[in-house]
């Protein structure tokens, strides 16, 4: 379809896919043309990427970013002790006590 195309794999949440699949509806409606899913993110992304310096858009990315930073240390903060807890057991049983 375009000349010089990416493909890229992208997480949602459900409410957000849900308010976009209700945007392509919509616009079915009013162009009397089929819009999906696809249409309607990439649509909004351009018009996004249009006003680069928006307050709303850059205190959209921040807040973003610091939610999947806070999201990953968590991880790491859990993964931490049952990693160490685990090799301990390991190199016990190998030594054979």
């Amino acid at each position: 379809m375009f000349v010089n195309e990416t493909r890229v794999l992208i997480i949602l949440p459900r409410d957000l896919v849900d308010r976009a699949r209700g945007l392509a509806g919509r616009a079915t409606i009013s162009l009397k043309l089929p819009v999906s899913l696809q249409i309607v993110l990439r649509a909004l992304i351009e018009e996004g990427l249009k006003r680069p310096t928006d307050p709303a858009l850059v205190a959209n990315v921040e807040r973003q970013a610091a939610t999947v930073r806070r999201i990953r240390s968590e991880a790491r903060h859990r993964q931490a002790p049952s990693s160490t807890s685990r090799g301990r057991t390991a190199q016990r049983s190998r030594s054979g006590t």
